[in-house]
């Protein structure tokens, strides 16, 4: 992967200017995103999850976001719950604890956790947008970061900066990390690192990039020289990201008494698709959801799921390789692109929350807004409301399914 030249001196912008500018983006994208939320809440009926009388609160603490909710007023189980059938159940070690407690905390002068949960998403949205930005700014011109913002701002999964979903304080972090990482700028990572593996699962992924892009750095240092302090960040920074990835399983199974408390609870929704007892296996996730959304959903041949599944990688990776617009995008996005999509591949089971779990390759939206066309950069916004309020009418006003879980 070459190394793509930096734009010329993008640091001249005022960050006043910038923070006005994305400003204005943001904004305009949530107040469409909000009017697609209360339509939302005004089409949601007896066979919705929320109810016919369904209103912008109830969006913002539904489904994933009452686990924040409950992780912030009980905080996390003891003794993990059990199944009729013996099996560890559905519980809070799944989500992670910055998010809902910082919840908690802003929502101290108003008495509702929702409340907090909002004002963090939505706040934590903004500056993840104004990280984007300056992070795009070091491959393209301001012009096609600041699309590149908007395709971000008010694309399918726009809805989560405004619902108790811990993504968008993710966002923030995993944005100024690679931001970092593209200036050079170690010393942040150290609590950038830690900040990113309590919000939410993702950390491993970033341990990964670490590791290639030391090896890159390694392959590259004729043409930019690599000091033996930059060597000892890498290492330790990715020793860091494996550190604290497990910390979380090693916890939860100090707090239970049971050492394979945190992997029972991830299975434990993976049995909403693929009934009876699971165990985590490297690559299985991908394995069983081709026989089962290829065998038993769609009644084809599993062997054509794996053909597909190939060819899903295959052309990813000829993506992230080869197209120049991506590759302008510098050796940092594609590498940590490359990581998180392997992550995923590692150990995701895909189902309808797999378009949330995407949401974290985010920085590729520098490659769609690169061409410089207008129109289309103008189809893409509208492919992106679009999408949006596709995926708001089948999460929150229908929201029943089993498909339909963001």
């Amino acid at each position: 992967m070459a190394q793509q030249p930096l734009t010329e001196q993008p640091t001249r912008e005022r960050f006043a200017t910038v923070a006005l500018r994305v400003a204005l983006i943001y904004i305009a994208a949530r107040v469409v995103t909000t009017i697609f939320l209360l339509i939302a809440a005004e089409l949601s009926g007896v066979g919705s999850r929320f109810g016919p009388d369904a209103g912008l609160a109830d969006l913002v603490l539904g489904w994933d976001s009452r686990w924040y909710w409950i992780v912030a007023e009980t905080g996390y189980p003891s003794e993990l719950p059990r199944t009729d059938s013996g099996a560890v159940g559905e519980n809070q070690w799944a989500f992670m604890p910055i998010y809902a407690y910082l919840a908690k905390i802003v929502a101290l002068p108003f008495g509702q956790w929702a409340v907090g949960a909002f004002i963090v998403s939505i706040t934590a949205g903004y500056a993840a947008s104004v990280a984007l930005y300056y992070l795009l700014r070091e491959r393209i011109d301001s012009t096609a970061a600041a699309w590149a913002v908007a395709f971000f701002a008010a694309g399918p999964l726009a809805a989560l900066f405004q619902v108790g979903y811990a993504e968008s304080l993710f966002l923030l972090w995993l944005f100024l990390a690679l931001w970092c990482v593209v200036r050079r700028r170690y010393g942040w990572l150290y609590l950038l690192i830690p900040l990113m593996a309590y919000t939410r699962p993702g950390i491993l992924a970033f341990a990964l990039f670490l590791a290639l892009f030391g090896v890159w750095r390694f392959v590259s240092r004729t043409r930019e020289p690599l000091s033996s302090r930059e060597v000892v960040h890498i290492v330790a920074l990715g020793i860091l990201a494996v550190a604290v990835g497990f910390s979380w399983q090693l916890l939860a199974g100090w707090v239970t008494g049971e050492s394979g408390a945190y992997l029972a609870t991830e299975l434990a929704w993976r049995r909403n698709w693929i009934p009876g007892d699971a165990v985590f296996l490297p690559l299985d996730g991908f394995v069983s959801a081709t026989d089962f959304w290829f065998g038993s959903v769609w009644g084809l041949s599993p062997v054509l799921g794996y053909v597909v599944l190939a060819a899903s990688v295959l052309s990813v990776a000829a993506i992230l390789l080869f197209v120049p617009q991506v590759k302008r995008l510098g050796v940092e996005v594609r590498l940590w692109s490359a990581s998180y999509l392997v992550y995923l591949l590692l150990v995701f089971f895909p189902q309808s929350s797999i378009f949330r779990l995407l949401v974290p390759l985010s920085p590729l939206w520098g490659a769609v807004a690169a061409p410089r066309s207008n129109i289309w950069r103008a189809g893409v916004l509208t492919a992106c409301l679009v999408g949006q309020w596709w995926w708001i009418y089948n999460m929150y006003a229908l929201g029943n399914a089993i498909w339909q879980i963001p």
